[in-house]
């Protein structure tokens, strides 16, 4: 199955789908290994003034205890599918750089992308899902604000910006609301899941991913924890 493929939902026992508060999935991602040192960025002289120092890639983010942030958590089969609620995301441009870098969406909610920076960015989006369309178009003002969607899933999108090719943020697209994004410690937390047996992934863009086969019920708090392993140097 391609990676794209990931979030797509199934069938679940109608008792479940009737469930309005639900279980709690919470857990750790830890890294394994020591990653590769994250690389200067080479700012332009105007996108460098915004900041106080020096930026770096953010391939990995490693914190206490060996948390690795950034790592998209969700429920990879098993959820029903479910239509969007609730206020629509937002995608940054600040300093440019996106913020967040990592982030989920259901499929067809809206995702706003916003431009705080006073100056030009191009968003592009190359998705490798063929349900999804190419898009790249240019926010040329600040505080300027674009709505997208993705009808289908897809881990991850990429964006990124031509303009400045440092410039990449990726997003987790699925049929349901059941993710998270790890913290800088790598731990996450996903709410309100309706009784069940599924699958759960942790993906990451450099670390890889892992899966786990779990059940709740209800009410219950599951901890499912994670270990990925940095890719060893050539």
């Amino acid at each position: 199955m391609k990676p794209y493929l990931g979030c797509l939902a199934t069938a679940v026992l109608a008792g479940s789908l009737l469930t309005v508060a639900g279980a709690e999935i919470t857990g750790k991602v830890k890294l394994k290994g020591t990653p590769k040192p994250e690389v200067p960025i080479p700012l332009d002289v105007t996108c460098g003034a915004m900041h106080s120092g020096p930026i770096t890639t953010r391939f990995y983010v490693v914190g206490a205890d060996n948390g690795l942030g950034n790592v998209f958590v969700y429920i990879k089969s098993g959820a029903a599918k479910t239509p969007p609620t609730g206020e629509a995301p937002m995608l940054d441009q600040v300093g440019c750089l996106y913020e967040p870098y990592v982030m989920g969406i259901v499929t067809d909610q809206k995702l706003k992308i916003w431009n705080s920076d006073a100056l030009m960015h191009n968003i592009h989006a190359p998705p490798k899902n063929p349900l999804h369309k190419e898009f790249n178009f240019a926010q040329p003002v600040k505080g300027q604000v674009s709505e997208k969607s993705f009808p289908a899933p897809e881990v991850l999108v990429r964006m990124k910006c031509d303009v400045h090719p440092w410039m990449f943020a990726y997003i987790g697209v699925c049929d349901h609301p059941y993710f998270a994004v790890t913290d800088k410690d790598g731990n996450y937390k996903i709410s309100n899941v309706p009784a069940g047996k599924y699958t759960v992934e942790a993906f990451h863009l450099k670390a890889g991913a892992k899966t786990a086969d779990i059940s709740v019920g209800a009410d219950d708090k599951k901890t499912t924890d994670f270990e990925l392993e940095a890719p060893a140097a050539p």
